[in-house]
């Protein structure tokens, strides 16, 4: 991938729209709004995935979202409008990934799987391990991945510090934990030129400030999700050029982190 090939970001709108329906071809059509090109299959995987995630959160409480329009906008194009800017943060600031067509990445507290199952329906060659410490959000996700037949995702019962979780080129987080817990939770997790990725609301700037030694934010962009008038911003971190590799640790872990590890809160 060139980093020519891959437009620029579009701006938030923000305006007030009817809310949408939760079809596949209307899921296609939202996601080219944010230059994101689903085909028939990955629609309807997505669509099954949130009449599943819908059926399960009746008895365990997955998600504090429900409703039809807000699984669409909060959820499914909350995390596609992620795909195309971890693209071009690859082409320009992850060295030897620029046209790899594989991506491994590992979605930090992936509770019912978000952005990790629309991840690896928009792109199938990306391989994930969706990792959560709740044991019923782990089930959700195991039967997702059989009924919409995932075998680019494997998915982990574990807390992010076993240290028995590989190395990634992309960690992944959705509102998880303050970039500080979550880069000093997951750095062992991460490859030699690997990417921190956070999505958050507002602008993070006090969290960015806060950031440890060793580690910067390259890029903190403004993202546009179709038919959602709420802030969304992605913030892309990296180990420092020289400083210690990112399979080091730096200090104890903090107690917050050590809380958050692993899980993630009802989103």
């Amino acid at each position: 991938m060139s980093r020519a090939s891959v437009p620029p970001e579009s701006p938030f709108s923000g305006a007030s729209l009817p809310p949408p329906a939760l079809t596949a071809p209307g899921l296609a059509a939202l996601a080219r709004e944010i230059d994101l090109d689903l085909n028939a299959e990955q629609s309807s995987k997505l669509v099954e995935y949130a009449e599943l995630l819908r059926r399960w959160n009746r008895v365990h409480n997955l998600t504090a979202v429900d409703s039809e329009a807000d699984l669409l906008t909060h959820h499914l194009l909350d995390c596609l409008a992620i795909v195309r800017p971890i693209e071009r943060a690859l082409a320009r600031h992850a060295a030897g990934k620029e046209a790899a067509p594989t991506v491994h990445f590992l979605d930090a507290g992936s509770g019912a799987g978000l952005p990790g199952i629309p991840l690896a329906v928009a792109r199938p060659l990306w391989r994930g391990v969706l990792v959560d410490a709740v044991q019923k959000k782990c089930a959700f996700l195991q039967q997702a991945q059989v009924e919409l037949r995932l075998p680019n995702i494997t998915v982990r019962h574990a807390r992010l510090e076993t240290g028995s979780l590989g190395t990634h080129d992309i960690v992944v987080s959705r509102a998880f934990a303050s970039l500080r817990d979550f880069v000093t939770l997951t750095r062992p997790l991460l490859r030699p030129n690997g990417l921190w990725i956070a999505m958050k609301g507002r602008n993070p700037a006090e969290e960015i400030a806060d950031l440890p030694d060793g580690v910067e934010a390259v890029d903190t962009s403004t993202l546009r999700v179709p038919q959602l008038a709420e802030q969304r911003h992605l913030v892309v971190l990296r180990p420092k050029p020289h400083s210690a590799s990112a399979g080091a640790t730096s200090g104890a872990l903090p107690a917050k982190a050590k809380r958050q590890a692993g899980t993630a809160r009802n989103r």
